[in-house]
């Protein structure tokens, strides 16, 4: 009998143990991580002001989430390798990383303008590639994604705007120079924002590299509200190639060029949308609501 008892006692024993290292499997905290997916620029200083930027006021809200660089552009990536000997992941390396790490939860942070070719292909479609590899993968939203709702990101991205926009007098206007995404539905979310823009009484004027609208769109509008002096402005993330050298480069073929030719006066606010503190906050708060399972 007492052998019994003594038996029984080791079994229960046992039992306990096996439960306790089950609960404890289960009580391991979740491994979280941010990945903060841009284009990318070969322009350190932009660079810094910009996309770093973002990724720090990220790092600062998300102290319990592992924050790291992500880089869409295979060419600006290979420049970057090839010239800086800076090496930065794009989404397949980054994701295949954080899986062999053992991390459970990932957000995905786009800092794309519009939901276009590049957010689409090289983000939505990656992501879905990883729905089983971790306990949850969200994606976060690029800035101008919902219109006309709560929340309304076209409105939030005007307000955001107008904390670096000048006191402008009558005839003058900003211009912006958006990338543009050809053949493809989001590109009509420019022209959206042109639209909020006049709803808000702005003289701000919205034109793109490879799309429309185009920079005889930008003008036609400037000489229908008799606009004698422009500022010319990125409507992107950094101010990288496409705003030193399309924008406000020398050459003939510059926004820049054009407009002075056609007797604008035209000056030059060379900063990425990055820079901005308010554009940061868009971001975060598109983490924010990622994380609290806010659909696409």
């Amino acid at each position: 009998m007492q052998k019994l008892m003594s038996l029984g006692v080791v079994m229960i024993l046992a039992v306990m143990m096996v439960a306790g290292a089950f609960q404890g499997v289960d009580a391991a905290p979740a491994k979280k991580a941010i990945l903060v997916v841009s284009f990318g620029t070969t322009f350190a200083e932009t660079r810094q002001n910009t996309i770093e930027a973002i990724e720090k006021k990220v790092q600062q809200t998300f102290p319990d989430y592992e924050v790291r660089r992500v880089f869409t552009s295979n060419i600006v990536r290979k420049n970057l390798a090839a010239n800086d000997n800076l090496h930065v992941d794009d989404l397949v390396t980054a994701l295949n990383k954080l899986k062999n790490e053992g991390f459970t939860h990932v957000v995905v942070q786009s800092t794309h303008i519009i939901p276009g070719e590049e957010f689409e292909h090289k983000i939505v479609d990656t992501v879905a590639k990883y729905k089983n590899s971790f306990q949850e993968i969200v994606i976060g939203r690029p800035m101008l994604y919902f219109e006309g709702q709560n929340p309304d990101d076209y409105q939030l991205a005007v307000k955001a705007l107008q904390q670096q926009l000048p006191k402008l007098k009558k005839g003058e206007a900003v211009v912006l120079m958006g990338h543009g995404t050809p053949e493809h539905k989001a590109n009509a979310n420019y022209q959206a924002f042109q639209d909020k823009l006049k709803a808000n009484k702005l003289p701000v004027y919205i034109g793109t590299v490879e799309a429309a609208p185009t920079l005889e769109d930008v003008e036609e509008a400037l000489r229908a509200n008799k606009i004698k002096k422009v500022i010319l402005m990125p409507f992107m993330i950094v101010a990288g190639d496409h705003a030193n050298n399309d924008m406000a480069g020398d050459e003939s073929d510059s926004w820049k060029s054009i407009l002075t030719e056609k007797g604008y006066k035209v000056e030059v606010y060379l900063t990425g949308l990055g820079a901005n503190p308010a554009v940061q906050d868009i971001y975060v708060q598109h983490v924010k609501d990622a994380i609290a399972g806010m659909k696409l």
